[in-house]
């Protein structure tokens, strides 16, 4: 899963993932944050709705990645005044900041299930004491044609209960129709 094939499935419109907007319960999480202050940082950030809703709605701190130049043009076409420095055009292993929050919008189940653990453990590292990862994950079993890869709460326990404290990790409520039931919104906050 290289930038060359995720650069091919933005170029061939393969983007089941994309829902054109920010998801309902990312929105609603996002209306909750009083502190706008926070430095964010939303990985495989594809076409980046969520950084764009943030940006739009007071947020300056946003950082957006994405090993893909496709989506992350895209955004700047769609965001001219979004600051350049703030979109990573990198692996996001690679990252080295620190972050107040980082928002998981289908990045997680696209990777590799192999990575799953190097994924909880890069968060951790990239989050300020405190600090908070929050978002989306598939509810459905595990495939091996992905992306995405699914999963189950049990098997995302087993990943970042090592790392976080679990405030929140239960069915959304608010995801669009053809998602309800396939997605667990998730607080988890570093130890």
């Amino acid at each position: 899963m290289t930038k060359d094939y995720w650069n091919s499935r933005y170029k061939n419109h393969q983007t089941g993932w994309d829902l054109g907007a920010v998801s309902p319960p990312i929105n609603a999480f996002a209306d909750g944050i009083e502190n706008k202050e926070l430095k964010v940082l939303i990985p495989g950030a594809g076409n980046a709705y969520e950084a764009e809703y943030l940006f739009k709605n007071g947020f300056r701190n946003v950082f957006l990645c994405d090993i893909a130049e496709i989506p992350l043009n895209s955004f700047s076409l769609r965001n001219p005044e979004f600051p350049e420095d703030q979109m990573l055009h990198q692996d996001f292993f690679k990252i080295e900041n620190s972050f107040d929050l980082i928002l998981e919008q289908t990045f997680f189940c696209a990777l590799p299930v192999t990575k799953r653990s190097a994924y909880a453990q890069k968060t951790s590292e990239l989050l300020r004491s405190g600090g908070v990862l929050a978002g989306l994950l598939f509810n459905f079993e595990l495939k091996e044609d992905g992306p995405p890869f699914g999963g189950s709460r049990e098997e995302y326990l087993t990943y970042f209960s090592p790392y976080y404290h679990i405030e929140i990790l239960e069915k959304a409520y608010n995801s669009i129709k053809p998602r309800l039931g396939t997605e667990l919104f998730f607080k988890f906050r570093k130890k």
